[in-house]
């Protein structure tokens, strides 16, 4: 069931890809290295490109600063104060990954990230100081024994960053593609990378879907919140990268490891969308976490009490509302008085009070939602990914930094340095021209409708959210197949319906008989019918490893299986995505991951 193995025949081509279903490229570019995404880990790898003399061209959903960058709060980590070290550093996240960091991409976070730090603020990002003096401030988060986190306008360190990066990126002149969906990656007759394909969404520089031609593509894209109804990330995260990387061949592994952050705004059972985040760092200046008649239930927990791990502070939320039969907990930061929480959380004021709450005279509301996904694409230290050419890099990647949870505000760090190390291997080697892309080897992927979106978000949040168990986990995969083979089927009804069996099928045929009339119109290609298809791929990689983690984790919590279990589960799964739509799963002997220079074998069944 384990190990690596050697290739056999069983393993897929590198040219056996999937693409969506879309309008052939109608114009295209040529680039050396084309980066998809504009947060911390896209927009750095672009410049360090660009610095290097090669061609970059920047392609990103929205406009340059709306990823998810942009919306992070408390701060980036890294062994900047007095006393603290990198090994210190390395110990806290390997214990808040659960057994399942790769220790080796830890050390590497954590010794580069200082230094990588202070690039960043070469580049003009402005950090917040110590009172009087020139020194960074640092405050704590959960997880972490020292004070190393560096924050930037109280509680707006990634608009800062991304402001700083979006500035020297406009300096250089790179050439950017804003409003732009990127579809599917584009390769050669070897299967190396040859560029993607992308629609541009009216507003960009060109319109409708083209192609950018570059021998190296770096997938930024973010993460997958939008999976469920409640998250914290923006609207552009819809798994768009994890997706494009499956359909590709690449190795996606850890879905399962979704982190629920645990004090978000508690807005009512039916809120949906994107929900505004209540910082770790408002926890590590002293804020308590209490019940409905005001007692602290961290306390006797945990060593660190509030500030223990994320898992263990959402496990703790949840556990506490079933025990009252509540829908919420309470963030109590009364004590900071008016000038702190305007002087160091201004942001996060100003959020609670849009939503008629006053967290200088009243207790927060706050609840478990969708934050991060710690599983992505699988690549090694320098970012490649099993596939040729493709390389990624932030949230969408999986460097085995993160385990099984994320140490709090390591996510902009890693951005930060596995960015610097894929640009410094891309540009290690001498520039080349991508070989001629070569078509599919299968049909495009069958588009979901875009209203199946709030289905898969609903079937996700039941099934699969912070508490999880075989029964509510078989019914979401059980749901989404259905989803899966209902746009399968709707795409072949237009030439089943004028096949001659159909044309003479009798009147009276029933709707079981699978009477051409009562087969679902298929979906037009378009940018909400992409990601929702995109979605749907995530989600059930996402159930179908929760599925098969029978034990408790980090930050998955099966409720069947509530103990952690080293000796079966100290490992990951690596899923590759097979025509037309199994995933087939192999499982690593350790926690490490083996190298990315080949797909080996799959040596388990396949899962539908």
């Amino acid at each position: 069931m384990t190990g690596t193995g050697p290739t056999g025949p069983d393993t897929p081509t590198r040219h056996d890809t999937l693409r969506l279903q879309a309008p052939a490229p109608g114009w295209s570019i040529e680039a050396d290295v084309v980066v998809v995404g504009s947060g911390v880990a896209g927009l750095t790898a672009a410049l360090r490109c660009a610095a290097a003399g090669r061609r970059t061209v920047v392609v990103t959903k929205a406009r340059l600063d709306d990823g998810s960058t942009r919306w992070a709060q408390g701060g980036i980590a890294a062994a900047l104060g007095e006393g603290d070290t990198p090994e210190q550093h390395l110990t806290d996240t390997l214990v808040a990954g659960a057994g399942l960091c790769d220790e080796n991409a830890v050390r590497t976070l954590v010794t580069e990230g200082p230094d990588a730090v202070r690039r960043l603020i070469a580049t003009g990002a402005r950090f917040d100081t110590t009172p009087g003096g020139d020194e960074i401030a640092l405050t704590r988060e959960g997880g972490h024994h020292r004070r190393r986190i560096a924050h930037a306008g109280g509680d707006a360190t990634g608009a800062e960053i991304s402001r700083a990066l979006v500035d020297a990126v406009r300096a250089q002149g790179l050439r950017t593609i804003e409003n732009a969906l990127v579809l599917d990656l584009l390769t050669d007759a070897e299967g190396r990378t040859a560029g993607v394909t992308l629609h541009v969404m009216g507003e960009g520089q060109h319109d409708g879907v083209g192609a950018v031609h570059a021998p190296a593509v770096v997938l930024a894209t973010g993460g997958m919140g939008q999976v469920f109804s409640a998250t914290t990330n923006p609207p552009v995260s819809t798994g768009d990268g994890v997706a494009l990387a499956l359909r590709a061949g690449a190795e996606v592994s850890d879905l399962e490891f979704v982190q629920f952050h645990p004090t978000v705004l508690y807005l009512g059972p039916d809120a949906e969308g994107q929900q505004p985040l209540i910082s770790e760092a408002v926890r590590g200046e002293g804020a308590h976490l209490v019940d409905a008649d005001g007692i602290r239930f961290m306390t006797g927990q945990h060593e660190l009490a509030e500030l223990a791990p994320r898992d263990i502070v959402a496990k703790a939320i949840m556990s506490r509302a079933q025990e009252q039969g509540a829908e919420h907990m309470y963030l109590d930061a009364r004590h900071f008085g008016a000038r702190m929480w305007e002087e160091r959380f201004p942001t996060i004021l100003a959020a609670c009070r849009a939503h008629g709450i006053d967290p200088v005279t009243e207790p927060i509301p706050v609840a478990p939602a969708a934050h991060y996904a710690s599983g992505g694409v699988r690549t090694d230290l320098y970012g490649r990914t099993t596939v040729p050419g493709l390389y990624a890099c932030g949230e969408v990647a999986c460097t085995g930094v993160h385990g099984a949870n994320r140490l709090a505000s390591n996510s902009l760090l890693e951005g930060l340095v596995f960015a610097e190390r894929i640009a410094d291997d891309i540009t290690s080697a001498p520039a080349r021209r991508p070989g001629p892309a070569v078509g599919p080897a299968a049909a495009p992927v069958p588009l979901l409708a875009p209203e199946a979106r709030t289905t898969i978000q609903r079937i996700m949040t039941a099934g699969a959210g912070v508490l999880r168990s075989a029964a509510s986990l078989t019914e979401a995969a059980t749901a989404l197949a259905r989803l899966q083979r209902d746009a399968a089927e709707a795409a072949t009804a237009p030439a089943q319906a004028t096949a001659p069996a159909q044309a003479a099928a009798p009147a009276q045929a029933t709707a079981s008989e699978g009477a051409p009339t009562d087969r679902p119109k298929p979906a037009e290609p378009g940018v909400e019918a992409w990601e929702v298809t995109n979605l749907l791929l995530v989600a059930r990689l996402l159930v179908a490893g929760a599925m098969r983690r029978e034990e408790t984790r980090g930050c998955h919590w099966r409720e069947d299986h509530a103990d952690r279990d080293d000796s079966h589960w100290q490992r990951h799964f690596l899923v590759t995505h097979r025509p037309p739509h199994t995933l087939h799963t192999r499982t690593t002997d350790t926690a490490a991951f083996p190298a990315t220079t080949a797909a080996p074998a799959p040596e388990t069944e396949p899962t539908q």
